[in-house]
């Protein structure tokens, strides 16, 4: 793949400029184009678009990434995908030289900073990746969207599932990142799939945006905790519902779950259906907690304490651990007399330095609140015994934690 000459010759293909909120423009020879801007996870429109085929190579794509030029392909779409694969293997180069000088000058880096460095890496690689946009025209007849590359899938249901802007862009164009449309395709065949919940005996069918329960060893705990009372639960923080499910299945008679994002609510009440347990469990839009009391209320927060720049980090990461610190501090207000919270947290982020637990202590007793049980169990998924992973010293050492806990 080569450059144009324009390009080789360091003008822009093409260039950009918003025309209003929420478009793009560009002009490319001699025709100017405004296309409605798309992105699942509140991603910034580009400031500068050059139009790219399969004449770009990985190396001036690079070159354009770096400057923060987005590229729109008009060319194959699987030389596209491997335009992407290209550039993240050079910048996986490029970290592990980075990596290699470090060593080489002997910096030791603790866990924590380990943590802050592959974050970084991540959200740069992140940040390049998202620059090969792609063009879609939604049709005016169902209002489908259509990828019109060549050798390109088929792309209207995992548009119309993942992005909310899709329902009411029929007959318009719009340009998305190739990097979070190939996420978006990948996340609506585990939709249409489903994810398989063992303490459930039935499937999990997440959203875009929502957590995955791939990981069972938290769930497997709300599965087997002591309960006592079955008149009715919270689950804060809901997500799929996968939680509120296990208690449902359980035999508690009515199951409330929140969520600050509808499209978590609405994927939570969809996965209630498909169970055939809505008349038990229903999940709804508010902060943090429902109305009343519950005799039982439970919390899976993010785990880790730190930003989450778009939906899909919301989900690990809790910046400053807001929500972890408000669940706790709410708590005994919305228990019933001797009633229960159940915290479902793992201590990954005191391994790594992130919190400690001398914090979260604090936090529970300020609540007024207190520690009757903890139930322990330790992961099972494969990152736990990957020995080449970075940060596999925390991580083989990781425990997730059922805390049960009372009000004074």
């Amino acid at each position: 793949m080569r450059l144009s000459n324009a390009d080789r010759q360091g003008h822009p293909i093409a260039s950009h400029s918003a025309t209003a909120p929420g478009t793009v423009s560009w002009d490319h020879e001699g025709t100017s184009t405004t296309a409605i801007w798309m992105s699942a996870n509140s991603r910034r429109a580009p400031a500068q678009i050059v139009v790219a085929d399969d004449r770009l190579s990985a190396d001036a794509a690079m070159r354009h990434a770096a400057r923060g030029t987005a590229m729109l392909w008009t060319g194959d779409f699987h030389n596209a995908k491997q335009l992407l694969a290209a550039m993240d293997r050079r910048m996986a180069a490029a970290n592990a030289a980075k990596a290699g000088s470090s060593k080489a000058k002997k910096k030791v880096l603790d866990d924590a900073q380990k943590f802050y460095a592959i974050r970084q890496a991540r959200a740069q690689r992140s940040r390049m990746l998202s620059l090969i946009l792609v063009p879609l025209d939604f049709q005016a007849e169902d209002g489908l969207a259509v990828l019109d590359l060549p050798r390109a899938p088929i792309v209207g249901p995992a548009v119309a599932f993942g992005y909310e802007q899709a329902a009411d862009l029929a007959g318009h164009r719009a340009v998305a990142s190739l990097q979070e449309l190939a996420g978006m395709l990948s996340a609506h065949q585990w939709f249409l799939k489903g994810v398989e919940v063992p303490a459930l005996g039935a499937k999990i069918h997440p959203a875009y945006g929502t957590f995955m329960p791939t990981r069972q060893e938290y769930v497997d705990l709300v599965a087997v905790a002591p309960l006592e009372d079955l008149s009715l639960a919270f689950d804060i923080g809901t997500g799929t519902g996968v939680l509120s499910a296990v208690l449902a299945h359980r035999g508690v008679k009515q199951v409330i779950g929140t969520d600050i994002h509808q499209r978590a609510v609405d994927c939570a009440n969809d996965n209630f259906a498909r169970l055939g347990i809505s008349a038990a469990a229903h999940a709804q839009l508010t902060s943090m907690f429902p109305e009343g009391r519950a005799p039982l209320v439970v919390c899976n927060p993010p785990w880790l304490p730190g930003s989450a720049p778009s939906t899909l980090d919301a989900a690990i990461y809790d910046p400053e651990s807001k929500m972890l610190m408000q669940f706790l501090r709410g708590l005994p207000g919305h228990l019933t007399k001797n009633g229960e919270g159940w915290l479902i947290i793992s201590d990954l982020a005191e391994l790594l330095g992130l919190r400690t637990r001398a914090l979260l202590l604090e936090a529970i007793e300020a609540a007024g609140l207190e520690v009757i049980d903890k139930i322990d169990t330790a992961p099972r998924h494969h990152r736990a015994q990957d020995a080449e992973d970075v940060l596999h010293a925390a991580r083989s050492k990781e425990v997730t934690s059922l805390w049960r806990l009372k009000a004074k």
